[in-house]
């Protein structure tokens, strides 16, 4: 108790003071991730809203990592922050080190509960299309290599009913907002590719979709569609 007094004391606030700002960094962060479909959070956001009313340097740090530790215990959270990938094309290197540069770090929450607990008890039935169209479309570009063009990506969509022009699809709404949410939660990221026939778009998986629990949970659900055909193919 005494070194975390010491800990306030450099930065001349109380306890009390400090635990304010440990829940306005939780309450963001739960309320931004609802409100905007799980897109990532910069750490400039957060820093901003503790440096509203104080100006201590290392204040931000310490505020942020025992949101994150209260995140992970009370509320089963877990606070990452995103190493964003860069596109795998070298067309733009000096674009992207320049982009990444000024890039602030980022954050989602992703829960630490077991996923049937989660799925039984946490799980919002309302967006599960959304959850639903989000695996179909990685494992697409899973199964790509990793990346595949725009027309290509459409292609594979229109087989089970989404098309790009469709803009009140009767779950999805608007099918091409749809798949820029992805790209916006960064599950995917795209980039122009200059070739023969001119630019082609390039979907990517980003680092969220390349995140290995995402990775093992989208391999367990292709493994299951195939097994599931094959089960099928042998029956007829």
């Amino acid at each position: 108790m005494s070194n975390h007094a010491e800990d306030l004391s450099q930065f001349d606030i109380s306890v009390q003071e400090k635990d304010k700002l440990v829940a306005e960094v939780i309450r963001y962060v739960l309320f931004k991730t609802h409100h905007n479909s799980g897109c990532p959070i910069r750490r400039e956001e957060l820093t901003q809203l503790i440096t509203k009313n104080y100006r201590q340097r290392n204040l931000p740090v310490m505020i942020i990592n025992e949101a994150i530790a209260k995140l992970s215990t009370i509320f089963g959270y877990e606070m990452r922050e995103l190493q964003r990938a860069r596109p795998s094309s070298t067309n733009h290197q000096g674009r992207n080190s320049q982009q990444s540069a000024a890039e602030a770090k980022t954050y989602v929450i992703m829960s630490k509960l077991p996923a049937e607990v989660y799925k039984k008890y946490v799980e919002d039935v309302d967006t599960a299309h959304l959850t639903g169209f989000t695996f179909v479309v990685l494992s697409i570009v899973h199964i790509s290599g990793g990346k595949i063009s725009e027309e290509n990506l459409w292609q594979h969509l229109r087989r089970i009913g989404l098309d790009e022009a469709n803009e009140s699809h009767p779950v999805l709404g608007n099918t091409k907002q749809a798949l820029e949410a992805l790209v916006q939660q960064r599950y995917l990221q795209k980039d122009k590719q200059s070739g023969p026939e001119g630019n082609t778009l390039i979907y990517e998986l980003a680092e969220r979709a390349l995140d290995s629990q995402v990775t093992a949970t989208l391999k367990d659900y292709i493994s299951q569609i195939v097994n599931k055909d094959v089960g099928s193919v042998e029956d007829e």
